[in-house]
């Protein structure tokens, strides 16, 4: 935004607030988080629900409330909740948002907040007459979403290809270790990237802003799921890799793994689902559904029922049969033992609210997760089923999977950059070796602006790279930070990568390394009618290796490659 726009909307706030000051006290605005995490495409925007007719409410006809509840649940019920409870962004009650009133909060629509709410009208990313109906619809106590339970499940689940016809070995000449699975967030496909040639391999439909890829022990299927519920199984060893499962888990979903413990190779899936907040148990090799289990219920702290604690992160153990869920509202760590289905054992664990993502230790017993409204990283062991610190770190931690190296001063360590400030944490993660460090903040680093949604390294790289994608500022979320691991009290080099790729409108985000950790991937995310690119950096010279331009990479996101997401490097 000009410094023109940015003096412009915050007059128009301060206009605001002073007309609503009081009411104002009662409500938050949405984190920045929200153009990365909010937007949609559930399946909940097309099914009937009850309309309001609250009195308070300013009227809508019909028509008006089904098109703002469509826009709702693709821009805001991600961070906000189908039930607007809040989670990451804050509570949207009616009562509160009548006090603000619908002029008060087409404002905050148009103009976003200094806090770190976008601007939907001045990113063109809504028209007037949106805008004007999301003010009103705010005001309507929220509408009840369809639970979605097992009938539905088995009436959505589709076995493409049955595993008796499938390759009994690899097909295709390709070094799939080394393959990127790359999530093409507006079309609803996923690229598969070969990480030698630099060529797309293919294009294949899947469910809408895919949030995750992740890859069965054996490295040969790949799942992924996203904000509509939709589940593609997708088998990398055909000829050509194509989907042969499919199955919807609900209308809206963040995560999914497979059984990684000895034994149990590729057997097991889970996924967990926004709405209706769950997990679902799976036949891996064909996501037949076995066990649905709800997710409602209190609060860890304040022992208050919740009806909408959606399942934020799943990681599967490597030294159990056991799957890491991560209930966002509740602020508890559920570890799912997958060795009996029938007779299901699960270790509930007091963490903290609202969980979010995480990422693995160097060792594989602690798991490190974002409670990123109370700025906070929970330390889970996982061999003694329970909570081992909780950490205070910055201001919305936002690590994706962190990134693990082993530091010169205060020996292994993990990092988390943060959406609300510009620092990056620093935690020491070995209580065996160096107990006066672990879970403990040990360095504090300097990012190049705030809004940080993702950190990473690799074992056999000197570097850390750290993304801004959801600053305010062009220019900073156009660039990565890169420290030299060696010497960290040396300041960053920040690389404009947008620029680098001949990309004027775009957010830098995920660094992803390549197999062998000698390469650094970039998404240059741009608009949907724009041009993207992904970015391929050299980790030991930083310096420009290939830029992948193709028509078909439509809003490029998360990159996952299958040798790293296999096996949990990072």
């Amino acid at each position: 935004m000009s410094k023109l726009g940015s003096t412009f909307a915050l007059a128009a706030l301060s206009l605001a607030v002073s007309i609503a000051h009081a009411a104002e006290q009662q409500v938050q605005p949405q984190t920045p988080e929200t153009t990365y995490m909010g937007g949609g495409g559930s399946t909940l925007a097309g099914v009937e629900m009850h309309q309001s007719s609250d009195p308070k409410a300013p009227p809508m006809t019909k028509a008006e409330f089904d098109s703002a509840r469509q826009i709702y649940f693709d821009r805001c019920a991600g961070c906000h909740g189908v039930l607007r409870k809040g989670a990451t962004g804050k509570p949207l009650l009616p009562q509160d948002m009548q006090k603000l009133g619908t002029e008060v909060l087409k404002v905050f629509v148009h103009y976003g907040t200094p806090g770190g709410m976008p601007g939907f009208g001045t990113a063109n990313e809504m028209t007037e007459k949106q805008i004007e109906e999301m003010a009103r619809y705010i005001q309507q106590p929220p509408p009840q979403p369809p639970e979605w339970g097992m009938k539905e499940m088995r009436a959505s689940w589709k076995v493409i290809v049955p595993v008796d016809k499938r390759p009994k070995k690899q097909m295709n000449n390709l070094d799939l270790s080394n393959i990127f699975s790359v999530t093409l967030r507006d079309s609803g496909e996923v690229a598969l990237i070969d990480g030698n040639s630099k060529k797309i391999v293919a294009i294949l439909k899947t469910g809408f802003a895919v949030h995750i890829s992740r890859i069965s022990k054996s490295g040969r299927y790949l799942y992924t799921t996203g904000r509509d519920g939709l589940i593609n199984l997708i088998d990398l060893w055909m000829e050509t890799p194509q989907t042969v499962a499919t199955i919807r888990t609900g209308s809206d979903a963040r995560s999914i793994d497979t059984s990684k413990y000895k034994g149990y190779d590729d057997k097991v899936a889970i996924a967990g689902t926004y709405w209706p907040p769950a997990y679902v148990l799976m036949d891996g090799f064909t996501l037949e559904p076995w066990k649905v289990m709800s997710t409602r219920g209190y609060t860890y702290d304040e022992q208050e029922y919740h009806a909408e604690p959606r399942v934020a992160s799943i990681v599967s153990s490597h030294i159990k049969p056991e799957f890491v869920v991560n209930v966002k509202e509740t602020g508890k760590v559920l570890l799912v033992n997958y060795s009996d289905i029938k007779n299901l054992k699960t270790t509930e664990i007091e963490a903290e609210r609202f969980l979010h993502d995480g990422g693995w230790d160097s060792s594989k017993r602690y798991f490190l997760v974002a409670a990123n409204m109370r700025d906070t990283i929970s330390v889970v062991d996982t061999k003694e089923g329970k909570l081992a610190a909780n950490v205070k770190v910055g201001t919305r931690p936002h690590p994706g999977r962190g990134a693990n190296w082993n530091d010169v001063k205060y020996g292994p360590v993990w990092a988390t950059g943060h959406l609300g400030d510009d620092t990056i944490a620093v935690i020491g993660t070995d209580p065996a070796r160096h107990k006066g460090n672990a879970w403990k903040v040990v360095r504090t680093l300097k990012n190049h602006g705030s809004g940080s949604l993702f950190i990473k390294t690799h074992p056999k790289s000197k570097n850390l790279w750290v993304d801004a994608a959801l600053s305010p500022d062009e220019n900073v979320q156009q660039s990565i930070s890169i420290f030299d691991l060696k010497n960290l009290d040396k300041p960053a080099q920040v690389i404009n990568v947008a620029k680098l790729a001949g990309i004027t409108k775009g957010r830098v985000t995920h660094p992803e390394y390549n197999k062998a950790g000698d390469e650094v991937w970039f998404s240059v995310w741009g608009p949907k009618d724009g041009e993207s690119a992904i970015v391929v950096m050299d980790d030991k010279t930083r310096k420009l290796k290939a830029v992948i331009k193709d028509k078909r990479l439509v809003t490029p996101t998360g990159k996952f490659n299958v040798y790293n997401t296999q096996h949990d490097v990072y």
